[in-house]
């Protein structure tokens, strides 16, 4: 099963709410989500990853790709 993202009493709570409540819990719970998320440079980490011996340019581009794929971008 998947991980739950709510728990039981908090999906009570917005089920009750009205239209505005849930659009201020949202923003809220959005906030929230950016606070606690670290912020990546991904042409940093790029630069980074081609500063590795071994790992050339098209490689660090595979590498990259994937970091993005996994960050949603």
């Amino acid at each position: 099963m998947s991980e739950r993202i709510i728990d039981r009493n908090t999906y009570r709570s917005i089920k009750k709410m009205s239209r505005e409540e849930l659009q201020g819990f949202l923003l809220r719970y959005a906030e929230n989500l950016t606070k606690d998320s670290p912020v990546i440079d991904l042409q940093k980490l790029e630069h980074d990853i081609k500063s590795i011996k071994g790992i050339g340019e098209k490689r660090a581009e595979e590498v990259t790709a994937v970091i993005e794929r996994h960050l949603g971008v």
